[in-house]
C-alpha cells in the first residue's frame, strides 16, 4: 500500500503557520514534532510501503525527503495533485492531509479493512456524537443524513485504477466552487429530494454519488471520532496540543 500526504501551501502562506512561526502548516510542531513526521511516521507504522509527500520546493520537501520520503509536486488544487500522483503511484493509493495531527495506524489499517472488497473508493467520515464524545466542544464541518450528522475524516483509499474518475470528478467540483448550481446540478433530482426529505443516509449518498460516475464507492464508519479532527484553526491547534500534552506555546 502506498501513501499520498498533501502538504501544498496556500497561495500568499497559510494564517496558521504564520502565526506558529513557520513558513509552512506541515511544520507546525505538537509534541515536539512537526505535523509532516506525525502523519509519515503514522502512515510507516501502519505499514504503508512508500510514502509519497505532495509539495512545493523548500523546507517541507527537505523534511519530506529526510524522512525517507518520496516528492511529488503539487499541481492546481488538491484533486489535481491527487491525479499527478496516481500517474506516479498507482493503485491501491491511500490520501490523506499533513494537518492530520493526530492520526493514528488503526485509524488507516480501519479503512483498508473495512473497504469493501468490491469498492473503487472508500471513504472515512465520523459521526458527530463519536466526535463530540472524543473531544467535546470541537467545531467540525458536519453533513446531514438519515443516519446521521457526519464530518470528514481526510483519509480516502483510491483502491482501484476506477478511482481515477472520482478525482477527476472532484477536480470538475473545484473548478465549478464558485457556481454552486452546477455542482447541485450534478447530483441528479432523486438524490437531492431523498436528501432534502431526510431520507438518504450517508453510505447510499455515497454510493448513489459514485453510481454516477461509474464507481463503485463505499463508506468506512471511524470508531474513534478524533479520526475527524485535524488541524485547520487556532482552536484546533490548541485543542489537540492539549490533547497530546504539549508545552508548546499554543496559537490564539
Amino acid at each position: 500500500m502506498n501513501a499520498l500526504v498533501l502538504a501544498g501551501s496556500r497561495p500568499g502562506g497559510d494564517p496558521l503557520a504564520l502565526e506558529a512561526g513557520v513558513t509552512h502548516k506541515a511544520l507546525i510542531e505538537i509534541g515536539g514534532r512537526p505535523l509532516l513526521t506525525r502523519v509519515v511516521g503514522a502512515l510507516r507504522d501502519a505499514g504503508c510501503t512508500r510514502v509519497f509527500v505532495c509539495c512545493e520546493a523548500g523546507p517541507v520537501e527537505d523534511l519530506a525527503r529526510d524522512l525517507g520520503a518520496d516528492i511529488v509536486p503539487p499541481a492546481a488544487g488538491p484533486s489535481g495533485s491527487v491525479l499527478r500522483a496516481l500517474e506516479t503511484c498507482g493503485t491501491p493509493l491511500l490520501v490523506t492531509t499533513a494537518d492530520h495531527a493526530l492520526l493514528r495506524p488503526e485509524w488507516v489499517s480501519g479503512l483498508v479493512e473495512g473497504a469493501p472488497a468490491d469498492c473503487d473508493l472508500a471513504v472515512m467520515m465520523a459521526e458527530r456524537a463519536r466526535i463530540e464524545a472524543a473531544m467535546p466542544g470541537s467545531r467540525r464541518t458536519y453533513l446531514r443524513f438519515a443516519d446521521g450528522h457526519w464530518s470528514g475524516c481526510n483519509l480516502f483509499l483510491l483502491r482501484t485504477s476506477a478511482a481515477r474518475a472520482a478525482v477527476e470528478e472532484w477536480t470538475r467540483v473545484e473548478a465549478d466552487r464558485k457556481r454552486p448550481w452546477k455542482i447541485v446540478a450534478r447530483l441528479g433530482l432523486g438524490l437531492l429530494v431523498s436528501y432534502g426529505l431526510g431520507r438518504l443516509t450517508l453510505a447510499r449518498g455515497l454510493a448513489r454519488l459514485g453510481e454516477g460516475i461509474g464507481v463503485r464507492a463505499a463508506l468506512v464508519p471511524a470508531s474513534d471520532g478524533l479520526a475527524a479532527v485535524d488541524v485547520d484553526t487556532a482552536q484546533d491547534l490548541e485543542d489537540v496540543r492539549l490533547l497530546v500534552g504539549d508545552g508548546a506555546r499554543q496559537v490564539r
